[in-house]
């Protein structure tokens, strides 16, 4: 592990030191680069081969055309590598020594770490190319990528499969089976560069939601939800970054229908006129260094004479953080999605919550790889994606709401909140903290 720190860490080290905040923290893109490379170099070489070795799988084949990429092989690819290159085939094999081969079926090498093995003057037909390492390497078990429940493990497309059974030998045909408990381990186990760098990625977020929400950038009366909306997707640009969605920015006040929050999952009013006394709900998430955030806060605009928050809103954001506990209490090695969320919901019951969980693994992507913890629509479990069991070293958007009485508004108020977190050997901790109170603007404090 330690070969890996090279100055590009020390750089980095020193950066978060001196940076007056996360935002300071942005690398130019070759330094990117140079952090994603390294990252991809230690999970191939020392992650991968753990992971195969405890999902029992001799050979993996991954295999993509040009902009066609299976999304396992997109996050297997070189910084520089924007996408697969005519047909990409990537072969992993475990050998009885513990070592592990690492092979492009492809006319160029793959990066640093895949060595391009094709010979066209040898075979002139790529498939035979491949066939000829499987006849070699002769696996027990062939991984390859397809999936009834995880899309993520479901990037083997239709045509690519019919080819490649053609081509293989009879005898090998019943020792092909599904690489989804591998496909998804590797998408959802964050190496320890990844952990590191995760918190600033968070903050960023967080930082750039400060600014969003300001009396800097919202005049009640003038300023609309869409106005938000679309700063917050020009300041990612300007800094470099990407989002993976399109954010969101909803109301809640005290003269709307009861049942208004739902307009944040299904018909939103779009382009509402920012009040004094509004509840601001904001939905947000931002790609860097191929890690993904997914956060939702809140914002109060003050009514003139306010110098802070109703105390039913306050109270109610207070439940918020309780069922936040609640759902991370239960967070266990080995207990699926659907147990997590069922005793959960239980627990909450149990203490009067009227709540909704809705968690969802965050990494390489943003709805990503790993146990579904609810649906927002689905309370009582999700077929296939909830059935999956937690592991360590793997990240949660835990993503919820309260549902509370605010008496000064004579009716419920829903708190919906997320905010991304990590579960290891310690347990589970949020990467960046969490949101303790609804945020007044202006700023009281």
């Amino acid at each position: 592990m330690k070969r890996i720190f090279s100055t590009l860490f020390l750089s980095l080290a020193f950066l978060s030191i001196y940076a007056q905040s996360a935002l300071d923290q942005i690398l130019p893109v070759r330094e990117r680069s140079a952090f994603i490379d390294k990252v991809l170099e230690y999970r191939i070489d020392s992650l991968l081969p753990e992971l195969m070795d405890r999902e029992g799988l001799d050979m993996w084949i991954i295999i993509s055309r040009e902009y066609n990429e299976d999304p396992v092989m997109e996050t297997m690819l070189p910084s520089q590598w924007l996408s697969a290159r005519r047909r990409t085939i990537l072969v992993f094999s475990r050998n009885e020594d513990g070592s592990m081969d690492k092979i492009a079926i492809a006319r160029y090498n793959v990066g640093k770490l895949l060595k391009g093995e094709w010979n066209i003057d040898v075979y002139p037909n790529q498939w035979d190319a491949l066939i000829e390492i499987i006849e070699r390497k002769d696996p027990k078990t062939i991984g390859m990528d397809f999936s009834e429940d995880f899309g993520l493990a479901d990037g083997l497309v239709y045509s690519e499969q019919k080819a490649f059974m053609v081509k293989l030998p009879a005898q090998y045909h019943d020792r092909v089976v599904s690489a989804e408990r591998l496909a998804i381990a590797w998408l959802e186990t964050r190496s320890r560069m990844e952990i590191e760098v995760y918190p600033t990625i968070c903050a960023m977020g967080h930082e750039i939601l400060q600014e969003a929400f300001s009396a800097g950038h919202i005049t009640p009366g003038v300023t609309t939800t869409d106005d938000v909306i679309w700063w917050l997707r020009q300041r990612v640009v300007e800094l470099g970054l990407q989002t993976w969605f399109h954010p969101s920015v909803s109301i809640q006040r005290s003269n709307m229908g009861d049942n208004a929050f739902l307009r944040s999952f299904a018909n939103r009013a779009e382009d509402e006129i920012i009040q004094k006394g509004d509840l601001l709900h904001v939905d947000f998430g931002i790609s860097y260094l191929r890690l993904n955030t997914d956060q939702q806060q809140h914002f109060y605009m003050l009514r003139d004479g306010e110098t802070e928050v109703p105390k039913g809103l306050a109270d109610a954001f207070k439940n918020g953080n309780k069922l936040q506990d609640i759902l991370v209490k239960n967070f266990v090695s080995g207990k699926s999605g659907n147990e997590i969320l069922k005793d959960a919901l239980e627990e909450a019951k149990g203490q009067g919550f009227q709540a909704s969980i809705y968690t969802h693994p965050i990494g390489f992507h943003g709805h990503a790889a790993g146990p579904t913890i609810g649906l927002w629509d689905q309370q009582g479990g999700v077929a296939g994606k909830g059935d999956y069991p937690l592991f360590k070293n793997t990240c949660y958007s835990i993503e919820l709401f309260a549902a509370t009485e605010v008496d000064e508004w004579g009716k419920i108020v829903r708190i919906m909140l997320e905010e991304d977190g990590l579960y290891d050997d310690e347990g589970f901790r949020f990467l960046d903290g969490r949101a303790e109170e609804i945020y007044t603007i202006p700023r009281a404090r």
